[in-house]
């Protein structure tokens, strides 16, 4: 039995459901066209901070004792997680602090500091901020609120699979952003509990999978981050990863990356077909379908779109790039 179980995800779901959206599962018909059967969009990009990650963040500071509340929060982040976390404890009272490396784009500091979150920027990557993190932790007492290898968080980010099976009955295949696991490994396990012939297809960018090459590699293993379209996905699992990386192997069925073309391309099909503004974490799912890049997908297909904070001027610049077919 896998450390996170189904029941975590069920308590998780009655302790953040009064913080929480249940987002909308809308059909994407242009998507289905392309595929050739019903694609659905899971619409995370409406959670009130535009990403997932505010289930996993609310469930793990709910989850704290009123002591480990005092001493404050800290949580090591490539932009969303911080966001959830701040957001989650301000709600609280709580202090939290988050560091980041300096690929974190400047809109997603701005709308952590916006929060009220202290702000650390530390070396170049997600664990030079673990450094940090470590450090609040070890001198300073403050709680960890890790990104994504933590029961807690897991669970409620797994509260998605819960939305999918009851807004979805039939469904038959899912395509999530892969990074930590976090959100992969939960959906994944929610969903093969009810059904373990629900396909699951995890989805990183080209630069800097981490998840997928510890799973090739058999173990976590270290990788290089680097700058891309979807940094929300960038960062290692960390080389004594828990439980994400056991849920990930063992559940998810397929694991695809995708180019940085591709990527882009598929940000200004959310914008150009669907009229939603999407990151470059929350298109992967997009650009495997635009490429078909998963083999004998059978439908009905949820598409998770997990978070919509881009740099718009950054956005801009790819719809110009990638106008739609008609003007071309």
């Amino acid at each position: 039995m896998p450390a996170v179980t189904l029941g975590d995800i069920y308590r998780a779901r009655q302790t953040i459901q009064d913080s929480v959206r249940h987002t909308p599962l809308v059909p994407s018909q242009s998507l289905s066209d392309v595929a050739g059967v019903p694609i659905h969009l899971k619409l995370e990009t409406l959670q009130d901070i535009g990403a997932f990650k505010i289930r996993g963040a609310t469930n793990k500071l709910a989850n704290l004792s009123e002591e480990e509340r005092s001493r404050g929060v800290v949580a090591v982040s490539t932009g969303n997680h911080g966001r959830g976390v701040a957001a989650a404890a301000k709600k609280l009272g709580m202090r939290a602090i988050i560091c980041m490396g300096n690929l974190v784009p400047e809109n997603k500091i701005a709308g952590i500091r916006a929060l009220g979150a202290e702000i650390r920027i530390v070396g170049k990557s997600q664990d030079d901020a673990e450094v940090e993190a470590q450090r609040l932790i070890d001198e300073e007492g403050l709680v960890n609120a890790h990104p994504f290898d933590d029961i807690h968080v897991i669970a409620g980010q797994g509260t998605v699979g819960l939305e999918l099976l009851e807004d979805l009955p039939d469904i038959k295949t899912a395509i999530v952003p892969l990074s930590g696991g976090g959100l992969a490994g939960g959906i994944a396990l929610a969903l093969k509990s009810a059904n373990p012939d629900i396909r699951v297809v995890g989805v990183s960018m080209e630069k800097g999978a981490a998840m997928i090459e510890s799973i090739h590699a058999g173990k976590p293993v270290p990788v290089e981050e680097l700058p891309t379209l979807a940094d929300s996905l960038g960062g290692g699992i960390g080389l004594d990863n828990r439980y994400s990386y056991e849920l990930c192997r063992d559940y998810i069925d397929d694991m695809i990356t995708v180019s940085e073309e591709q990527i882009a391309a598929a940000m200004a099909h959310f914008y150009w077909q669907e009229r939603i503004v999407v990151e470059g974490g929350g298109s992967v799912g997009a650009a495997v379908i635009l490429n078909d890049l998963v083999p004998d997908m059978e439908g009905p297909v949820a598409v998770l779109v997990s978070g919509r904070n881009v740099d718009m001027a950054k956005l801009h610049q790819i719809i110009d790039d990638h106008p739609p077919a008609s003007a071309q």
